[in-house]
């Protein structure tokens, strides 16, 4: 069996599937001969002109370049170097409109030109055949030469590429596109150069075999080549049918080869390279005379133009200097300038736009010439587009696909096979514009890999950083680990310890002596005296925090009981005195005056209770009872006043022992004070009795403060005794009123008592008073007694109230007996000047008390009431005044002295 070269020698053609006959329209412009097109005031060099990335600009603005000097360079084989096509001054680098089909813009080098066309220092290669041919390949790739064919491929790395894996060189001499004849006119005009620069192509790869690839349209052509061929150069030129697109680098290797390129691979896979004409021609260029590729055959053609041919065209020439120049009439209703040939070309935004290395035709047809698309019809799925496309695909599911922009389908697809020839849109019934939806589609995908790519490549560093610090962070505890261990083994040997860890015991030895250092040395008698209190507080604590009081409570008791008898003592011998001085008693004949006098005492009272409900924030004051003792009974003189004497000399005792406690108690006690006031002589047997009810009332008192003082341990009573007699007594009288004063004395124990079950941080400091100031008629007493009760259900109200409305003050129920008997308006004159002057007193100590002592417990004042005349209006109108002021007093204690207990 022959091999694939043997049967091309042998002339054997293959065939490609589908393929179309358009109108080839070359002769419009085949002939006439190449023509330079000039020099224009500006040249427009986009950076990127090719496939790969773009250069490095070298220049700046205002720069004065010659022709063929670099304006960008790249130090890898997919960046070509752009050229200056002419000498001239860079005016400006920036965004220009380039010739591609979305009519972007691209960052370009603009030159204004000098019209001197001054050439820059050259490096030629006349003997490439003696060169190395990776030092020609680099000299090609800084000549800036990439395919003039249309694709822009860089031809410098398509030769590494073939280096050694390729065994037949073909040259793309088919041009199928219409309209188009630039390499047809090349190879007649240039025949010579474009078989030195395939010479050029053959030296470096070294093929078996080399194969020019020409349609049979182009006879000149063909007759021009075979004129410059030799039979040593082993080049085979083969003419082929025309049929479009057999032009393309696959379809073309499969006409002279038979071999098909694998999908998304290229044709040095299978052994093959292919070059265009017009790159062989511009190798020979840089080769052998030095030239970078700065200018190229550009095709002017259609029937706008009045000038068509073929022209050599600087680099970043404007289209609109080649129009103007060559005489281009618009199209009145339809005007349109196409780059590239009517079936793979597209129409320019506007005509500023400039030649660049894969533009190869410019065509202004007329409407006539080549009809418009007027709209787009839906697909009647004739299979016409299936049937034309050279590269077997399915052009209505790939229209579909793209529309939708399901772009993983179009894949699926091989929508990267498409040649974009526009074969398929050619032959649509239903004009649908294929080929714009598959450049749309493709640049899509192009974008979505360069973003994958770009991530990978960040991932890729990311990694790469990772293991560098993880590797640098690994070596320096190594470095660290061994410097470490090295110093050790230095401190063995030297017979010393290791110096750190010399220092860290240094450091706990001088810590260990800092927390010795400030730890408290305490003496033993400190430490003795916190172990005893310690001692007592857990004793206390285990017996329920409640104080042993008992021998407190048997010096109290004893103390009372003396006080009682030197009280009593005392009376008695007043009660004598003042027999002997004292008037008889008048019958009073205004009994208004007595009533008002018992009224206002009643109120100044009230007021007192008042101020003391006010000061509810002493938690720990102490209860103090005030015990009063009417007696109203004679009593032998000598034995009154021995009773006085002793009853002084016990008090001032008391007085010591009360200041005494009050020194190591902080709670303050209020002293007794003894208050007599006697007017009245007393029988010693009523004496006797006023005594024994003292001494009952006494007992009882106590029983109060012992029950007080186990519920409030520290907290004193101190009892008050207060005396007040101002007439004689009738023993009955007496006996009936004693009896209601220990009925009112029980009550106020009963209230006192149910108070300190509600108010437990309170004492309560029942005050029993009794005012005996007429002699009393047992009716009276009764009634007086009944008025008693009535008063002490009220206090009792009063009480219960307060408690409610301010929980830690105590009620103080004060019981008071007030007999409306016939009185002396002297008396009543007397008394009521008496209370008025008590509760102002009492304001004035309240007040005091509040800017002084705030926690200290009020005291009561003794006074001596006098008798002296006084007018019954005046008394009237006196205890009016006493009364506005007691109301103004309570008023005032209760905003200014909310802490004081008044006594």
């Amino acid at each position: 069996m022959l091999s694939i070269i043997e049967q091309i020698k042998q002339g054997k053609l293959w065939d490609f599937h589908g393929g179309i006959h358009p109108a080839e329209n070359k002769a419009l412009s085949s002939k006439q001969a190449i023509k330079a097109a000039g020099i224009p005031q500006e040249l427009i060099l986009p950076l990127k002109q090719h496939i790969g990335s773009r250069g490095d600009i070298i220049v700046n603005i205002g720069d004065y370049v010659l022709k063929g000097q670099p304006l960008t360079q790249g130090d890898i084989a997919m960046c070509v170097p752009i050229h200056a096509p002419s000498s001239g001054t860079i005016t400006a680098i920036e965004q220009r409109t380039t010739a591609h089909p979305s009519g972007l813009t691209d960052l370009c080098i603009v030159i204004a030109t000098d019209n001197q066309d001054t050439w820059c220092h050259a490096t030629q290669y006349p003997d490439y055949q003696d060169r190395d041919p990776a030092e020609l390949i680099e000299a090609i790739r800084l000549a800036g030469i990439a395919g003039l064919g249309g694709a822009g491929f860089p031809t410098a790395r398509k030769l590494q590429g073939g280096l050694g894996n390729v065994d037949i060189l073909i040259i793309n001499a088919a041009e199928c596109e219409p309209y188009i004849t630039a390499d047809d006119r090349l190879m007649q005009d240039y025949a010579d150069e474009v078989i030195e620069g395939i010479r050029i192509l053959r030296h470096i790869i070294s093929p078996k075999l080399t194969l020019i690839g020409i349609e049979d349209n182009k006879p000149d052509a063909i007759k021009a080549l075979e004129a410059c061929v030799n039979e040593d150069d082993n080049i085979i030129i083969r003419v082929i049918p025309t049929k479009y697109p057999s032009g393309s680098s696959k379809q073309l290797v499969k006409l002279l080869t038979g071999r098909e390129v694998p999908s998304q691979a290229r044709s040095t896979s299978i052994g093959v390279i292919m070059q265009n004409v017009g790159t062989a021609f511009a190798i020979k260029r840089a080769i052998v005379n030095g030239e970078p590729l700065i200018e190229r055959v550009v095709t002017l053609t259609g029937e706008a133009f009045k000038q068509r041919g073929n022209v050599f065209a600087l680099l970043g020439t404007p289209i609109a200097y080649l129009l103007e120049k060559f005489d281009y009439k618009a199209d009145k209703k339809y005007p349109r300038v196409i780059i590239g040939g009517s079936l793979m070309g597209f129409t320019l935004p506007h005509a500023n736009v400039p030649i660049t290395k894969i533009t190869n035709c410019i065509l202004t047809p007329k409407r006539k010439e080549l009809p418009l698309h007027t709209y787009e019809m839906a697909c009647i799925r004739c299979s016409a587009c299936a049937d034309a496309c050279p590269a077997s695909l399915l052009p209505q599911q790939l229209q579909w696909y793209a529309k939708d922009k399901n772009y993983d389908k179009c894949e699926e697809y091989n929508l990267s096979d498409c040649i974009e020839c526009g074969a398929c849109a050619y032959v649509c019934p239903s004009e649908i514009p294929l080929v714009q939806y598959y450049r749309q589609a493709k640049a899509e995908i192009w974008e979505r890999k360069q973003d994958e790519m770009s991530a990978e490549r960040a991932r890729q560093r990311f990694e790469a950083k990772q293991q560098r610090m993880d590797r640098d962070k690994a070596e320096r505890e190594n470095r660290f680990a061994k410097a470490a261990t090295d110093r050790r083994q230095h401190m063995a040997t030297a017979g010393g310890d290791d110096a750190v860890a010399a220092a860290i015991a240094r450091v706990k030895a001088k810590q260990a002596a800092a927390t010795d250092t400030a730890t408290p040395t305490i003496k033993p008698a400190v430490a003795a005296a916190i172990a005893k209190a310690k001692a007592k507080q857990a004793a206390s604590v285990s017996e329920e925090a409640i104080p042993d009081n008992s021998e407190m409570a048997a010096l109290r008791k004893q103390r009372k009981l003396q006080a009682r008898e030197q009280k009593a003592a005392k009376h008695a011998e007043l009660m004598q005195q003042q027999t002997t001085t004292e008037q008889p008693p008048e019958q009073a004949s205004d009994k208004k005056d007595a009533v008002a006098a018992a009224v206002a005492r009643a109120k100044a009272r009230k007021a007192a209770q008042q101020a003391q409900s006010s000061t509810d924030t002493q938690p720990a004051g102490d209860a103090k009872p005030t015990t009063e003792v009417d007696t109203n009974v004679a009593v032998d003189p000598k034995k009154a006043a021995v009773a006085a004497a002793v009853a002084r000399a016990k008090a001032r005792k008391a007085a010591q022992q009360a200041q005494s406690t009050t020194e190591t108690q902080p709670a303050v006690d209020a002293e007794p004070t003894t208050e007599v006031d006697t007017d009245v002589a007393v029988d010693p047997k009523k004496a006797a009795v006023a005594a024994a009810v003292a001494r009952a009332k006494a007992r009882k008192a106590a029983q109060q403060a012992q029950s007080t003082t186990e519920t409030q341990p520290a907290v004193d009573v101190k009892p008050t005794t207060e005396v007040d007699t101002n007439v004689a007594v009738d023993p009955k009288k007496a006996a009936v009123a004693a009896a209601v004063a220990r009925a009112k004395a029980r009550k106020a124990a009963q209230q006192a008592q149910s108070s300190t079950d509600t108010q437990p941080t309170v004492d309560a400091k029942p005050t029993t008073e009794v005012d005996t100031d007429v002699a009393v008629d047992p009716k009276k007493a009764a009634i007086a007694a009944a008025v008693a009760r009535a008063k002490a259900r009220k206090a009792a109200q009063q009480a219960q109230s307060s408690t409610e409305t301010q929980p830690t003050v105590d009620a103080k129920p004060t019981t008071e007996v007030d007999t409306d008997v016939t009185v002396d308006p002297k008396k009543a004159a007397v008394a009521a000047a008496v209370a008025r002057a008590k509760a102002r007193k009492a304001a004035q100590q309240a007040q005091s008390s509040t800017e002084t002592q705030p926690t200290v417990d009020a005291k009561p004042t003794t006074e001596v009431d006098t008798d002296v005349a006084v007018d019954p209006k005046k008394a009237a109108v006196a205890a009016a005044v006493a009364r506005a002021k007691a109301r103004k007093a309570a008023q005032q204690a209760n905003k200014v002295q909310p802490n004081i207990e008044e006594e």
